[in-house]
């Protein structure tokens, strides 16, 4: 259980990983709960991806436990386990040979699904992202903006209903105003999906954006974790200057007495 008393659907024991000599966790223990969206921020090296990788067992931990759905990842089929997991990453990686739909349609298909239930979840997922079935199934990647790749990414991890999503800076290569679009376009997206996110990012202010919860990574170890509104007001050294770029943002906007 999950210190609000939800059934956690996630969670990380005293986890340590390296890479050769260099640790990236150092017991790192962390509980998410069903339907959270947890964003993970932290500085380019503080294991954020890490963290992602160890979830659906792509990296399995030195010491320590990673528990999904309450199961030790080892204890799990690792193709079971993805599957339980959609992932989203920044690149998107799109097959560019294929059509949008019969991207979206690649894990239902691996799961021998019939045409019929394809079609019809390709149809109900673009339509999810807000991009209509009869004018993009049938294009290909390279005929797509950046914002519709990345919103066709977000279909494509969710075509077999995973209860998780996993996101590794999902955003980052989108311009400012894709990037605020994809982000309202996420909270709708979720608000009627439900899915657990565990989402991570280097910029706190797309993590206050889309996050139910936000946890600081620093040097191996979780540095504060709470709502928004609790890691913003933080004055933890190892937070103040991942909040920086965003109070000096603010402080440009306020109004000058």
């Amino acid at each position: 259980m999950t210190a609000s008393g939800a059934t956690g659907a996630i969670a990380f024991r005293d986890v340590h990983f390296s890479r050769g000599a260099q640790p990236i966790l150092r017991g790192f223990s962390l509980d998410i709960a069903a339907g959270d969206t947890l964003a993970l921020v932290g500085r380019s090296g503080a294991g954020k991806s890490t963290i992602l990788r160890l979830i659906n067992r792509l990296l399995v931990a030195d010491a320590g436990a990673v528990l999904v759905e309450a199961r030790d990842t080892r204890e799990w089929n690792p193709f079971e386990l993805r599957r339980r997991a959609g992932y989203v990453m920044q690149e998107v990686g799109l097959f560019p040979h294929l059509t949008i739909g019969e991207n979206i349609a690649t894990v239902p298909r691996l799961l021998g699904w019939d045409d019929s239930r394809v079609q019809q979840r390709v149809a109900e997922l673009l339509e999810l992202v807000g991009l209509s079935a009869n004018g993009y199934s049938s294009r290909r990647p390279d005929q797509l903006s950046g914002g519709q790749r990345q919103r066709v990414g977000v279909a494509r991890a969710l075509a077999a209903d995973p209860p998780i999503l996993l996101m590794d800076e999902p955003f980052g290569a989108l311009d400012p105003v894709t990037r605020a679009e994809m982000h309202r376009e996420f909270r709708r997206i979720q608000e009627r999906v439900r899915k657990t996110v565990v989402l991570v990012t280097h910029d706190m202010a797309e993590a206050f954006a889309l996050a139910t919860q936000v946890g600081v990574l620093s040097e191996g170890v979780l540095a504060v974790m709470g709502e928004p509104a609790t890691v913003a007001r933080s004055n933890d050294a190892r937070v103040r200057p991942l909040l920086a770029p965003l109070l000096e943002a603010t402080a440009v906007l306020e109004p000058r007495s």
